[in-house]
């Protein structure tokens, strides 16, 4: 008999627990899973308005490297390089954080801290949380992220720019040592390639 009021109050406890998390703590918890002094690696299925592409992703700290059948992308924290393997070339950049969050499904990381309102829907199996830009002048007005129930791992983020919207589909989550070197593109693995500064 003890045992089973234990196991009940137990139970209840952890009931009570995941239905008073606020959106923001859910969202601190998610954080926590793809932040890593090491590295994190995941796939992923990115859709817009232009159609979907599969490929990878790996972030540490600031630097991000993704991988796609169409290109490569190198951000090591400042400068970005991007391979577009259908041309051959490779062009230099600076990005904008808004040029970032439009190719990095990890921006919401530090986006949700600030200038949104946040609210949140719960399944069985997930959270999403919807977050709603304060300022007209937000390059991102609406993200929409869903976190799984157990782990806390992001699944998917949707983010509204403009009028179009982007959705990140996330599985595989990893943490593990990645090099820095890993985010910073090496001319000696695409000696044809043409690179173009574009800074």
């Amino acid at each position: 008999m003890k045992k089973t009021v234990l196991s009940l109050t137990l139970l209840l406890a952890f009931t009570v627990n995941l239905m008073a998390q606020t959106p923001r703590q859910v969202l601190d918890k998610a954080a926590k899973t793809v932040t890593s002094d090491s590295g994190v690696k995941a796939d992923f299925k990115l859709t817009n308005s232009v159609g979907s592409t599969s490929g990878t992703i790996a972030i540490k700290g600031a630097k991000f490297h993704a991988t796609t059948p169409q290109a490569i992308v190198w951000y090591d924290g400042k400068t970005q390089w991007t391979y577009v393997k259908n041309n051959d070339e490779v062009n230099v950049t600076t990005p904008t954080a808004a040029q970032q969050q439009a190719i990095n499904p990890y921006t919401f990381i530090h986006l949700y801290r600030q200038g949104y309102k946040m609210t949140m829907n719960k399944t069985a199996s997930a959270f999403t949380v919807h977050l709603t830009a304060q300022e007209a002048s937000r390059k991102i007005q609406e993200l929409f992220i869903t976190v799984d129930k157990k782990s806390y791992h992001p699944t998917q983020v949707k983010m509204l720019q403009g009028k179009k919207w982007t959705t990140f589909d996330i599985s595989g989550i990893k943490k593990q040592q990645i090099a820095d070197a890993t985010f910073r593109f090496n001319q000696k693995d695409f000696p044809s390639a043409e690179v173009i500064d574009l800074r």
